[in-house]
């Protein structure tokens, strides 16, 4: 079998999955058929969003499948119709088994961490909020339990102690493409030997989860260690963002702030000992007491207004004595 008599099936959403499915086309690889979300309504206007995926495949004149219900009969016999032999899965929704079930060659995903470490929505924000120091790819074929099927491949990278989510992101779905492609080609040749996860878990160890980050997933907690807020916060950064109050003014209504971006922590001073959330600040610099130092503000964006670099917000803003995060 050649790349070109392989038909394959799709499937994802956003941004990370578009790189892979754009080396899959430019590669020569046969798609048949691409499945993402439902158009979306966003913004002010309310207007319909079509996803990332679905704009790439729409570009290439790929047939686009958009169901409401991957359950829904109708979708597949629409998918069986292409009588793919290969389905493959980047950030998309858990499929049921009548879909991931239904290519002879098997259905595969590709996973941003070195599963077993980092099963669920979001494996990239938590390595880089739990302060890792390394991560990578995984590609795995699908079976019932999230993010649990035998492993294919797999590769790492390290996480800069400077780098954000953005970057680690970026990074990762270059290195995943390159992976997709490595993976298919395993599959053609049939060289693939899937390990399970489990043999890949010392003894005692457990996988670690990576939960869909929420609102109150991202509120900054300043009595935590200096050093695990200077990591949750990169970890957020620049989206969804840690958050936090503004208590300025007695009488007056606290302000939400985000954080995208801190410098290196810093003990206190001998003697010192501040509340928690307490600001030490002068013309350029915004400083925040944590439970073990100090942690300086680099980049926040006050709600309502744009993101800027703190020495600009300090421009305008005044902070009073006893102003405080919360």
């Amino acid at each position: 079998m050649t790349k070109e008599d392989l038909k394959i099936v799709f499937f994802g959403t956003p941004e990370f999955a578009v790189e892979s499915l754009k080396r899959l086309v430019d590669g020569g690889y046969n798609v048949a058929a691409v499945v993402t979300m439902p158009d979306k309504p966003a913004g002010r206007g309310r207007q319909l969003q079509q996803s990332d995926v679905k704009r790439f495949a729409v570009e290439r004149g790929l047939p686009v499948l958009q169901p409401v219900s991957l359950k829904d009969e109708a979708f597949i016999e629409q998918l069986r119709s292409y009588q793919a032999q290969l389905f493959i899965v980047i950030a998309f929704r858990m499929l049921p088994e009548a879909v991931w079930q239904m290519p002879p060659l098997g259905t595969f995903n590709l996973h941003a961490s070195l599963l077993p470490r980092y099963r669920g929505a979001a494996p990239i924000n938590w390595a880089v909020m739990n302060g890792d120091t390394e991560t990578g790819v995984t590609t795995f074929f699908l079976k019932h339990e999230i993010d649990t099927g035998d492993i294919i491949q797999q590769r790492s990278c390290p996480i800069d102690r400077h780098d954000n989510v953005e970057v680690v992101y970026d990074r990762l779905m270059m290195m995943g493409a390159d992976m997709v492609l490595e993976t298919v080609d395993a599959i053609i040749a049939g060289t693939v030997k899937p390990i399970p996860q489990e043999q890949m878990l010392t003894t005692g160890q457990q996988p670690t989860p990576a939960p869909k980050i929420f609102k109150d997933t991202c509120r900054i907690d300043w009595s935590r260690p200096a050093e695990a807020l200077y990591n949750h916060i990169r970890g957020l950064s620049p989206y969804p963002a840690a958050w936090t109050t503004l208590e300025n003014e007695e009488g007056k209504e606290a302000t939400i702030v985000k954080v995208y971006a801190t410098g290196e922590p810093e003990p206190f001073a001998a003697g010192e000992s501040p509340c928690t959330g307490a600001i030490k600040a002068d013309r350029k610099r915004l400083r925040v007491a944590c439970g073990d130092g100090w942690l300086e503000i680099l980049s926040l964006q006050q709600s309502g207004k744009k993101r800027m670099d703190t020495d600009a917000f300090l421009r305008g803003y005044v902070i009073t004595p006893t102003a405080r995060f919360q």
